[in-house]
């Protein structure tokens, strides 16, 4: 199999699609599986997760997959936000720590 283009996406997203395949024929093995994981994981509908990425993206620091872990981890403090980002050469401020904790508690 040849990989034409690579996106990250929402959970939701990924539940969607697999949801959609699963219907359509059967799921292999570690599809299956990554959608048990992502019915016990995924806490929010898509309307709330693409709600959420559209205010998230007026943080004009955050790129698309910053954008993506945060929907999908949905960080309850300051230390789960240093962890999302410890890898990343972005140091964010503790004004868009704030905004981005008040973005996830607002659509959760």
């Amino acid at each position: 199999m040849e990989i034409l283009e690579e996106n990250n996406i929402t959970w939701s997203l990924a539940k969607k699609i697999l949801e959609k395949k699963a219907k359509e024929g059967e799921l292999g093995y570690e599809q299956k599986n990554a959608l048990e994981h992502l019915k016990k994981f995924s806490k929010l509908s898509e309307k709330k997760v693409n709600d959420m990425v559209e205010a998230l993206k007026k943080i004009e620091r955050l790129k698309d997959k910053h954008i993506i872990n945060i929907v999908n981890m949905l960080p309850e403090d300051a230390d789960d936000i240093r962890v999302l980002f410890s890898n990343e050469l972005i140091n964010l401020s503790d004004e868009e720590k704030k905004q981005i904790l008040s973005i996830v508690k607002k659509f959760t």
